[in-house]
């Protein structure tokens, strides 16, 4: 989580977890092997910089393509 000062709330920017042994059995992992999986999520912040409220406005067959052509690009 990170506090982001304009929303004036933490938000969450990385998640984690752990795999269910169903994922692992079909990749032929024996059964005493965890799994683990963690990063960053970049769809909350770039949610938060467009103003969009539903991630199905970010991902899916229902985006719009237009703003997705016009949106400016920021390099760091």
């Amino acid at each position: 989580f990170a506090f982001h000062p304009d929303l004036k709330k933490w938000t969450e920017i990385g998640n984690s977890g752990v795999f269910r042994p169903e994922m692992l059995r079909p990749m032929g992992l024996p059964e005493n092997v965890r799994v683990i999986a963690w990063g960053l999520s970049l769809e909350r912040p770039t949610m938060i910089k467009y103003r969009l409220n539903n991630i199905r406005d970010l991902f899916g067959h229902k985006i719009d393509l237009e703003q997705t052509r016009t949106a400016k690009l920021y390099r760091y």
